[in-house]
């Protein structure tokens, strides 16, 4: 399915700003279908003086009358001359009769989408139109709530008609846990007196500890009372409880989190009231704190672990420097850089805040360790890298960036020996399916062709096949030096790395 920027910028109407206003409408398509109780489908113009549905939001407590996705669909005939109406006159448009839709009588209504105000005497710029089915045949007594429902429905239409909704200075990404109209709604005055609140609102007051009726109130007034004495408060708080402003804020009151989120009421502009959104979102919040008290632990776990390679190589490094034996201080120094490679991608991880690594990050710090190798052998080696790595799981980078290690030294120890200077380098290539690369050099190439039979050469067996299900491959290039490629399946990496 196309999204809506796709389905809007293949009728030829590529205004960034509309584009936005539009998505953000379609984010409160909820809302409005929730208060309506009706389906809400978003409709914009087509080259062939028709309209194409580009967003469709089904309502949470009543019957839907579209079982099947209509985004992508042209507008039906018995629709078409309503719509068309409130395009070019850009007023609200009702159905003058009962629409049958699949045998459903139906009530549709029409609104015109002006993304700014007009200039008094001047047309509005209609960039879309929403259009409201209402199922008659789930009609019943209207509650309280559903009258009030309604009437909040009916203002922001009329807002959305006027460039009045949505508002730019409301926060674009709903924060997780965002309230909606069925988790509570608080309908407010010009003065912030309750005139309205629906019983989830009403239960989500008594948890924090306020025990009368809401109606009546002044919200800002109602937290003040409730919140714990000498607590810090946002400072958008009040802002939010009066429904001054489209923003959201958080009210934490003996043990209970409740989430807010205010929508500010115009007519023709004027402020006339506001709609408060809240949520107990309790749990959700501790899940939350639980979530980032796990994440730092993790990243503590890998700093530990970083520090504790770190103290091994050292000491490796100090007992290479000691010992009298030419074979052992080898095997040592290589132990003590393979103890380092590793360590380098817990520092990684213990700097993110996901378990995935910014391997080409990695490699540029491994690549340091070979600078030692080559000052070691007295070789001027130079490195060369290209391509990217991309993103990798840690269970991943760990053994890839050991395996890199062991490729690199070795080309810089045995492929450029006896040589003054010489280049190794590093050639990364990634789509979706393999991760492949390409480590050469322009040494004196394998003897024969033949493949060292050396520790190095058996871990690096190991970790590519063994660890990575990848293949590897050892042949001299023509003329002179050695290429060794690497092939890693993607599939076998998570999805969101």
């Amino acid at each position: 399915m196309s999204t809506l920027s796709d389905l809007v910028y293949l009728q030829g109407r590529a205004d960034e700003a509309d584009v936005e206003w539009l998505h953000r409408l379609a984010g409160d398509g909820q809302l409005l279908a929730d208060l309506a109780s009706a389906d809400i489908v978003m409709w914009v113009p087509t080259p062939e003086d028709s309209f194409i549905a580009v967003a469709h939001t089904r309502p949470g407590g009543a019957a839907t009358l579209f079982y099947r996705d209509i985004v992508g669909d042209s507008v039906r005939p018995q629709w078409y001359a309503q719509i068309k109406e409130c395009f070019q006159t850009a007023t609200i448009v009702d159905s003058s009769s009962p629409e049958w839709f699949e045998e459903v009588p139906t009530r549709v209504r029409a609104v015109p989408i002006v993304r700014t105000r007009p200039v008094v005497g001047e047309r509005p710029n209609v960039i879309g139109i929403l259009t409201r089915h209402t199922n008659l045949g789930e009609a019943r007594t209207p509650s309280r709530q559903q009258i009030t429902f309604n009437e909040c429905a009916d203002d922001l239409f009329s807002m959305i008609s006027t460039g009045d909704f949505p508002d730019l200075d409301a926060p674009t990404a709903p924060r997780r846990g965002a309230p909606r109209a069925s988790d509570g709604l608080v309908r407010l005055d010009v003065d912030g007196t309750v005139t309205f609140a629906s019983p989830n609102a009403l239960s989500a007051f008594n948890r924090m500890g306020f025990d009368d009726e809401l109606e009546g109130e002044s919200l800002v007034e109602v937290v003040a009372e409730i919140l714990p004495t000498g607590r810090e408060v946002d400072e958008s708080l009040p802002v939010v409880m009066t429904g001054r402003a489209p923003w959201r804020s958080d009210i934490e009151a003996r043990g209970v989190t409740v989430s807010m989120r205010a929508v500010p009421l115009k007519n023709n502009g004027t402020r006339i009231g506001a709609i408060i959104l809240c949520r107990d979102v309790s749990e959700l919040r501790h899940q939350e704190q639980e979530l980032i008290t796990k994440d730092a632990t993790i990243r503590e776990i890998h700093h530990r672990v970083k520090n504790n390679l770190q103290t091994v190589s050292s000491l490796l490094r100090i007992q290479a420097r000691r010992t009298h034996s030419e074979e052992a201080r080898d095997a040592l120094t290589q132990a003590m850089r393979r103890v380092a490679s590793i360590a380098i991608v817990h520092d990684t991880l213990a700097s993110g805040l996901t378990q995935n690594v910014n391997f080409d990050e990695v490699f540029t710090r491994v690549l340091k360790l070979v600078a030692e190798v080559a000052a070691g052998a007295g070789t001027r080696a130079r490195t060369h890298v290209t391509g990217k790595f991309g993103s990798l799981p840690s269970e991943y980078a760990t053994p890839l960036a050991l395996a890199l290690t062991e490729l690199v030294t070795n080309a810089v120890e045995h492929g450029l020996a006896e040589q003054d200077e010489g280049v190794v380098e590093i050639i990364a290539e990634r789509d979706e399916e393999h991760l492949e690369v390409r480590v050469r050099d322009d040494g004196s190439g394998l003897p024969e062709g033949q493949v060292g039979q050396g520790l190095g050469t058996q871990i690096v067996r190991t970790l590519i096949q063994g660890e990575l299900s990848g293949s590897i491959d050892w042949h001299t290039l023509t003329g002179s030096g050695t290429e060794v490629t690497i092939d890693i399946p993607l599939k076998w990496i998570r999805a969101d790395s």
